[in-house]
Formats: C-alpha cells, sequence, structure tokens
C-alpha cells in the first residue's frame, strides 16, 4: 500500500505515537508521519480529532482514527500482512487489554509523578507505586509470555506495544533523577525483555535515543512550567 494512503499525525517523543508506528512497522505498512509541534496543533489534527485535539491520529484513506490503543487494533483487523498484534484466544486478548488499560490509567501517570516530585524523599515516595507496578507486570509478563521474549510470546504484541513504548521515558526517568526502575535483580523477566523489544526491526528505528529523549523532556517541562507560571 502507497505510503500517501496511510498518515500519522505525531510528534517523535511521544510514546503513544510510537504505538501505531509500531503495528504499522510490525505490518510492514509503509506510512507518511505528519510531525506536530509540541504546544501548538495544526488544523489537520483539530479536523481529524475534534474531541480530544490529541496526537496520534491514523488518517487511512482519508478516514481518521483517534486514541492510541483503538488505532493498533485498527491496524491489526485492516491488514493481514504480519504476525497478529492482539492474541487470537478471547481470554489472552482480554488479559492483554486489561494490563493495557492498568498500564495507561495507573502506572504511567505514577511515572510521571516522580519528576514532578521536589526532594529525595518525595522522590522515593513517588518512585514506590511505580516499582510495585513494575513488579505486577512481571508477573504478567510470566503469565502472558508463557516463558517466550515477548508479552505476545516469539513476536512482538499488543501488550508489548502498550508497555514498550514508555521504555525511552523510564530510562529517561532514570538518567535525570539518579534512580534506577527497570531492575535486573527484581524483574529480571522485564529486563531482558525490554532489551529484546528495543533491538526488534519494528522498533528500533523508532525508539528515541535517551539522550534525545533527555534534552526534549527538558525543553517539554520548561514550556509547562512557563505555561503555569503566566
Amino acid at each position: 500500500m502507497a505510503g500517501n494512503d496511510v498518515k500519522i499525525l505525531g510528534a517523535w517523543p511521544s510514546p503513544y505515537v510510537m504505538r501505531p508506528r509500531i503495528a504499522l512497522n510490525i505490518k510492514s505498512v509503509a506510512y507518511d508521519f505528519l510531525e506536530e509541534q509540541f504546544g501548538s496543533k495544526s488544523e489537520l489534527l483539530l479536523k481529524s480529532n475534534p474531541v480530544y485535539k490529541k496526537i496520534p491520529v491514523l488518517i487511512h484513506d482519508g478516514n481518521p482514527i483517534s486514541e492510541s490503543l483503538i488505532i493498533v487494533q485498527y491496524i491489526d483487523q485492516v491488514w493481514n500482512s504480519g504476525p497478529s498484534i492482539l492474541p487470537s484466544d478471547p481470554y489472552d486478548r482480554a488479559i492483554a487489554r486489561f494490563w493495557a488499560t492498568y498500564i495507561d490509567d495507573k502506572w504511567f501517570p505514577a511515572m510521571r509523578g516522580i519528576a514532578a516530585a521536589q526532594g529525595e524523599d518525595a522522590k522515593k515516595a513517588a518512585m514506590e507505586p511505580v516499582v510495585e507496578g513494575l513488579v505486577l507486570l512481571e508477573d504478567a509478563f510470566k503469565n502472558c509470555s508463557k516463558g517466550k521474549k515477548f508479552f505476545g510470546g516469539d513476536k512482538i504484541g499488543y501488550l508489548d506495544i502498550a508497555l514498550g513504548c514508555f521504555l525511552g521515558w523510564i530510562r529517561v526517568t532514570e538518567k535525570l533523577n539518579n534512580v534506577k526502575l527497570l531492575d535486573e535483580a527484581k524483574t529480571p523477566g522485564l529486563y531482558k525483555w525490554a532489551e529484546e523489544f528495543c533491538a526488534d526491526s519494528a522498533v528500533k528505528d523508532v525508539m528515541p535515543a535517551t539522550d534525545k529523549l533527555a534534552e526534549a523532556a527538558k525543553v517539554i517541562m520548561a514550556k509547562i512550567r512557563a505555561q503555569a507560571s503566566s
């Protein structure tokens, strides 16, 4: 399929934008990446996602689809090329969706709290739910992977994409706060999984380098503070 039939509206630092990009790579679908600038919204974005006015948006044959995990499911259903992303078994599929919702609703918001914490005690307190969540996800990995290298088995699947998109921001959080979140001793399965995920051909070209993402994070945080004080 020609690249101009498929477009992604997004920004490279966004973990949510990474999700559909990985899914399209898994399916070997060419696409145009239309970069949105932080702090501004293009007319195309506002027209394509008038409800939330947020990235990512997939535009397929002129039809917009919003919300990262909904887009991933759409990609899996539309394109038969490449392996399936969602589990074929209904129970496994429900479990994958459950943990993806947990990641978005509970775990990642907790990790964002580390950046907002002031002082060592506050940072330590902010880390606790994040580490506890990773221990829960370690157990989920053992159950979902069934001894294989990904949540989805031999290949990257839905839950791999849901969690893996945050690996760049995990590394940035570790770097900027001098903390360790993915610990080989506490979460050995996730630690090894993270290496396998980032090395996969569907991921490595869209996973931001830690230093580049850290610089972007500093700029984003400075703009957010400026907006808050104005």
